[in-house]
């Protein structure tokens, strides 16, 4: 973590994950080169085994951060950012919580953060009047670490 960080996680993909996304992609550029090794083909070859994998990295470089600075701790989810002072509650989301949270069920103005690879998460409950999002449902990995840093961070020693 760097300074001032009191909880950091990416949303990367797991092992598991990566191996299944290397094996598809030299499959698919495997099968796209059937045939006589023209430049072209080597090179749809070679942009169809790079892309699955760019686009797994880029999907798990998300990060989910509690940052404190300026005297005021903050929750960022990538770009987005929230201040320790718009947060009135925080729950741990179990996996079925967690996919009953982003179901139907789901308030349309929600913000939501999640992965396919990541079943457990926190819903962030807001307490901003101008702000019409009611909450903030985030995946996480280790969602009651990130409950307790958002707690610490909450409280009025910390600020």
């Amino acid at each position: 973590m760097r300074s001032g960080e009191r909880y950091a996680e990416r949303m990367g993909l797991p092992p598991a994950g990566w191996l299944a996304v290397i094996v598809v992609a030299v499959i698919a550029a495997a099968l796209s080169n059937l045939g006589d090794m023209r430049w072209w083909r080597l090179a749809a070859s070679a942009v169809i085994l790079l892309a699955p994998v760019i686009g797994a990295w880029w999907l798990g470089r998300l990060p989910v951060r509690v940052v404190e600075s300026g005297g005021e701790a903050w929750l960022h989810v990538d770009d987005a950012r929230l201040p320790m002072s718009a947060i009135a509650d925080v729950e741990v989301l179990e996996p079925v919580a967690y996919s009953d949270a982003l179901g139907v069920a789901q308030h349309p103005l929600a913000f939501v953060v999640q992965r396919p690879w990541i079943n457990r998460g926190v819903r962030i409950v807001l307490d901003d009047p101008e702000d019409p999002t009611p909450y903030w449902v985030v995946a996480s990995r280790r969602p009651e670490r990130l409950r307790d840093a958002l707690a610490a961070a909450r409280e009025p020693s910390a600020a």
